[in-house]
């Protein structure tokens, strides 16, 4: 499958400063693919590069085949663009702001009209068409802002810290509509810095740092390349007599790289095993009498496999 977003030794400089220094992604089509990484770790430049907003220093970025530099207009029909500051006119009606970006697109009137209902029932501002933009709560104007990204009905929306500023039950809201919009067959590419954010929500990640993508693919890939294998977390009735037992019965497992007694009262293991390895596993112990609660693999931890690429002490790389 040709990847619909794609770049390939991105770099981007400011006077000697290099933001972006070698980033290469592959984005399929109908994914919500994440950058992860903090701030200043080259997304926002990333992302303004694919919207066609700056031009590379060096490097290729492609977005449905069309080059950024070299067919920009190409790239604007088929993307919508959600910056992290966005702009509003507050001195418009909710339905005038978007069509005015609809006028702007060239839209035909009727097809506006019908266009704006529409969006507005996607971002569950229906009941808000009327009001001033001023008047919006933040959550209500970041919704209005994606429903602008989505006037001209692109396939690709780039959308850059989007839950910035959210509160809880505002991000709940944006991430549920952001699926129903993979549904409708959007691929979406978001930044965060929110990594709990994007690991319930993304199916591919890139965790990028100082302007380099340190690790990219599904987040369980990630981890199954970092690690030795899966984590898996038992639970088992008993005191920590029976605890340290069972624990010491796992490490002795040939398929167990280490045992762990976390203060939960939960056993850790580190597991270097198959499915059918972890089913023998549990059988066994189960035969053995363990009074077993749970067993199951641990899920994947955007944060802890962040934690895990990223460092430190790792040296910034400079400007050629």
């Amino acid at each position: 499958m040709t990847p619909i977003v794609r770049t390939e030794g991105l770099v981007k400089r400011y006077d000697g400063t290099l933001a972006v220094a070698g980033v290469s992604l592959s984005v399929d089509a109908g994914e919500i693919f994440g950058l992860v990484g903090p701030n200043g770790a080259g997304k926002t430049t990333t992302l303004r590069i694919l919207a066609t907003l700056l031009a590379p220093s060096a490097g290729e970025a492609e977005i449905a085949g069309f080059s950024v530099t070299r067919n920009p207009d190409e790239v604007r029909r088929v993307l919508g663009f959600m910056p992290d500051v966005f702009g509003v006119y507050d001195d418009m009606k909710v339905w005038e702001y978007l069509d005015f970006f609809a006028r702007c697109y060239g839209i035909a009137p009727a097809g506006r009209r019908r266009m704006i209902g529409d969006l507005l029932e996607l971002v569950d501002l229906a009941d808000k068409r009327e009001a001033y933009v001023q008047t919006l709560s933040r959550g209500m104007q970041q919704r209005l802002c994606l429903a602008h990204a989505l006037v001209h009905d692109p396939q690709i929306l780039l959308l850059d810290e989007p839950a910035s500023g959210l509160d809880p039950r505002a991000r709940v809201e944006l991430r549920e509509l952001l699926r129903e919009l993979r549904v409708l067959g959007k691929t979406i590419l978001i930044s965060s810095h929110i990594l709990p954010e994007l690991e319930e929500l993304c199916t591919s990640v890139a965790i990028v740092d100082r302007g380099q993508v340190l690790a990219q693919g599904r987040v369980a890939d990630i981890e199954r390349r970092l690690r030795f294998g899966a984590v898996l977390r038992v639970r088992l009735l008993g005191e920590s007599e029976v605890l340290e037992a069972a624990r010491a019965r796992f490490a002795a497992d040939p398929d167990v790289a280490t045992a762990t007694v976390l203060d939960d009262g939960t056993i850790e293991l580190g597991f270097r095993g198959d499915d059918a390895a972890t089913a023998r596993l549990l059988a066994e112990s189960v035969a053995a009498g363990l009074p077993i609660v749970s067993f199951a693999r641990a899920a994947s931890d955007l944060e802890e496999l962040f934690l895990q690429v990223t460092s430190p002490d790792r040296e910034p790389l400079e400007a050629a």
